[in-house]
């Protein structure tokens, strides 16, 4: 991380900001005081845990910065109590004799970061920007959060998660369709909240939608909406009205789907069915994929139309294997997670274990950290993860490649769209010889309604007729 990054603008943004200095020695809080005062910060200096419970209530500090070592009350213990009051400000530690479980002790706490003396000033002013910067707009939490306090921004302090994040915040101020590109469980739908969190439309709603999940069938209701006499159901686009609709793997848009939406973003507007009414698109929108979208256009597969609407502005999310840095943050994050939701036991993870996973390939990304931190929490015991333990662990999960290949039908390694279709087709094709060609007999047995059933037999070329 380079100094620049964050000094130049931040700093002058927060430059009012109030800080709180908090050390038992003089001269480092008198140094403290001084340099940062030089930088347009207004700050307090007390001297122990006393002082600084009454000055935090009398200053509102906007951040506090921490000694760990002090006499009658240290720093951890202070700020445990702060954190159970209900502290939003963030709090940076500082020590000059501190071991590495105090740190981790200290951050997993909650605490933002932690500085050893003799400090670097140049460091010092890089982490409180940075720290402000996060902090900015603190009155309004929802704006980096989503409902019921889960955290939504992409975790990391490593160059490259700085670098998204700033990218995601610079982009993020305008209104220009985004594609999102990144390995399955590497965070794409995080950074889109992030976006939208960052954005004018945050107040907003966010709407996120699974296209592999959505009925074909049912497409243009489920975009559209639709009204009936006095009944109107929305569809995805009003949903999102004035706010942000999320296309989770949007390589598995079906083709009417595809030049419904297409004719959507040139007009910028639509008409629920049953309706000539026009009503504005007013939604911004953002795409994801983990396929290569100019290759699907190639093949055919995808309009290249509406390829070129949603790609205004591309994204790649990096796999967790590139920032392998950031796993330390990402392990004290989803046990602090798991603790505190779904109240498993908390479990630690020395440096040694950490140090193991930070160089693992992790073919699943971030979900397949979190979802390893979860498993160790709920199977596991004592309060130290051992290396052998998260071993066995991961071995449980991983099934041998040799068995994947003997187990999966060819269509396995097609698209969605076309290995549904091949599915779909086989599965038809057995029912309809099963019951001799009777397609009222098979419209029963599979729960498809008739029609709907003749369209999908004449779509995938299924000739029905001759099979009477």
């Amino acid at each position: 991380m380079t100094a620049n990054l964050y000094i130049k603008d931040p700093i002058d943004a927060m430059s009012n900001a109030r800080i709180l200095v908090v050390d038992d020695e003089p001269d480092i809080r008198q140094l403290l005081q001084e340099i940062l005062e030089d930088e347009g910060y207004d700050v307090r200096a007390v001297e122990n845990a006393g002082q600084a419970r009454i000055a935090r209530h009398e200053f509102d500090p906007d951040l506090i910065l921490l000694d760990i070592w002090m006499p009658e009350e240290d720093g951890i213990s202070l700020l445990n109590d702060w954190l159970h009051e209900g502290l939003a400000c963030p709090v940076i530690m500082m020590s000059g004799h501190a071991t590495v479980e105090t740190a981790v002790e200290a951050t997993r706490l909650g605490a933002y970061d932690f500085l050893e003396k003799p400090i670097s000033m140049a460091k010092l002013l890089v982490t409180l920007a940075h720290a402000l910067e996060n902090a900015t707009g603190q009155a309004d939490r929802s704006a980096t959060r989503k409902r019921g306090d889960v955290f939504i921004e992409p975790l990391g302090k490593s160059v490259t998660m700085e670098r998204l994040r700033d990218q995601a915040r610079r982009l993020a101020l305008h209104d220009a369709y985004v594609l999102l590109l990144g390995e399955p469980g590497s965070g794409k739908a995080t950074l889109a909240r992030y976006l939208h969190a960052n954005s004018a439309r945050r107040e907003a709603r966010f709407v996120e939608v699974s296209i592999g999940a959505l009925n074909p069938d049912q497409a243009a209701a489920d975009w559209l909406g639709q009204s009936s006499g006095t009944r109107v159901q929305p569809g995805l686009l009003e949903q999102a009205e004035g706010g942000t609709l999320y296309l989770n793997e949007v390589v598995h848009l079906d083709d009417e789907s595809q030049l419904r939406l297409l004719g959507v973003l040139e007009s910028r507007s639509y008409s629920r069915l049953g309706e000539s009414r026009t009503l504005p698109l007013d939604a911004r929108l953002i795409a994801s994929t983990r396929f290569c979208l100019e290759e699907e256009v190639r093949q055919g597969r995808f309009h290249p139309e509406l390829y070129y609407h949603l790609n205004a502005v591309t994204l790649k999310v990096p796999p967790l294997r590139e920032h392998g840095e950031d796993i330390p943050e990402l392990l004290r994050f989803y046990v602090d997670h798991f603790v505190s939701r779904e109240k498993l036991a908390y479990r630690r993870f020395p440096v040694p274990v950490q140090n193991h996973l930070r160089h693992l390939p992790w073919p699943g990304n971030i979900r397949e950290l979190k979802n390893l931190v979860q498993r160790l929490l709920i199977l596991g015991s004592g309060e130290d993860i051992d290396l052998e333990e998260v071993k066995s662990a991961l071995d449980a999960v991983r099934t041998p490649e040799s068995m994947l290949d003997r187990a999966r039908p060819d269509f396995y390694e097609l698209p969605l769209k076309e290995a549904r279709e091949q599915f779909e087709k086989a599965y038809l094709e057995y029912h309809l010889e099963k019951y001799g060609g009777n397609v009222a007999r098979l419209s029963q047995a599979i729960g498809l309604e008739r029609t709907h059933l003749y369209r999908k037999l004449n779509a995938l070329g299924i000739r029905f007729k001759e099979r009477r």
